[in-house]
């Protein structure tokens, strides 16, 4: 673990949020396992960062509920994302992570970053060490320039930022950069944790 690393780690434990390092996904995998033993239900909020590890599928081989609206069709995804936001542990990633400690996300529809402070008994934020950031302006242009373009591409959506690669601050009717969450401190109905990777992942 390099000294970066240890002061983000230092400044989410002094928000109170507890924080570990793992060098590897496998190593996180494994915590992961530990977290959720004693939980049947685990809801998850759009992150490529856990379909490149593959979780959802580790969960439903331990015999896990696993809601995530992802993997259901069109028509059930409103009602996959309310058992989600109502699970016993919620899994998610976040779009920057400033060394002073602070979880910066942009959603479209908001029910992941919605999902981060209120609804789920506990909550572990999976964060890879490209999402890590200087402070909070340098996190809005890394999730401008990384993660929304990429992302908005991926689904196919007919944005500018789909096509040029760089925001726009678009008005567009499938625009994505719709509700934008800043988490200072620990939430106060939530039991929430950061595990960062020591390895590049996801948007």
């Amino acid at each position: 673990m390099n000294e970066r690393i240890k002061i983000v780690i230092n400044n989410l434990e002094k928000r109170k949020i507890p924080a570990k390092y793992f060098s590897t996904r496998e190593e996180a995998e494994k915590e992961i396992l530990r977290e959720t033993k004693n939980f049947k239900n685990i809801g998850i909020g759009g992150s490529m960062t856990i379909m490149e590890m593959k979780l959802h599928e580790t969960l439903a081989n331990k015999d896990k509920n696993v809601y995530w609206h992802w993997l259901v069709e069109p028509e059930e995804r409103d009602e996959t994302r309310r058992q989600a936001a109502n699970a016993d542990v919620y899994l998610t990633s976040t779009n920057a992570l400033t060394e002073n400690g602070e979880l910066v996300n942009i959603d479209g529809m908001g029910n992941r970053v919605s999902g981060m402070y209120y609804g789920p008994k506990k909550v572990i934020v999976l964060c890879g060490v490209n999402k890590i950031c200087h402070d909070l302006v340098s996190a809005m242009d890394r999730i401008k320039k990384e993660a929304c373009p990429p992302n908005a591409k991926r689904l196919g959506l007919k944005t500018p930022c789909s096509i040029t690669g760089s925001c726009n601050d678009c008005l567009s009717e499938e625009r994505m950069c719709n509700v934008t969450v800043i988490i200072n401190h620990k939430p106060m109905a939530v039991d929430l944790k950061v595990y960062i990777i020591g390895e590049s992942l996801g948007y």
